[in-house]
């Protein structure tokens, strides 16, 4: 229960704090504040209170991001699983890897890398090209 209502109210403030309107606030705000720094002799009050307010609502921010990031993570991880499981030449072995090391997917990634520039055409193995080396064969055209 609790976890729902932090989800829909962690959605609802990421999708508000990502709007236009609430970059101008936040401009407004801070326009403000400094606006009324004269008045305020800009005495060590007025300055602990922008600091102590932005802080509050970074330290916060970083949570419901944070929270938006693992949820948005998780939701591309299980159509990312769906379409390995429903393509049938796709390789079953890949769903999951997520959870591996970052040097274990490291090592994947290079090998499909390297499996990619090597193509079997007529049973004869032969290198497909980098992609740095066809943009530059490319550019030696023009």
């Amino acid at each position: 229960m609790l976890d729902h209502i932090f989800t829909v109210v962690a959605g609802r403030i990421a999708a508000l704090a990502g709007q236009p309107l609430a970059f101008i606030i936040a401009v407004l705000l801070i326009l403000g504040w400094a606006l009324t720094g004269p008045m305020f002799d800009y005495s060590d009050t007025w300055q602990l209170i922008v600091n102590t307010s932005t802080t509050i609502v970074t330290f916060l921010m970083v949570f419901l991001i944070q929270n938006s990031q693992n949820r948005d993570a998780a939701a591309m991880q299980a159509k990312l699983d769906e379409l390995i499981r429903a393509v049938d030449k796709a390789r079953g072995q890949f769903v999951g890897i997520e959870h591996m090391s970052d040097s274990e997917i490291e090592e994947i990634r290079s090998a499909l890398e390297e499996e990619c520039r090597i193509e079997e055409e007529g049973g004869k193995v032969h290198r497909k090209p980098k992609p740095a080396e066809t943009v530059e064969r490319l550019r030696r055209r023009y």
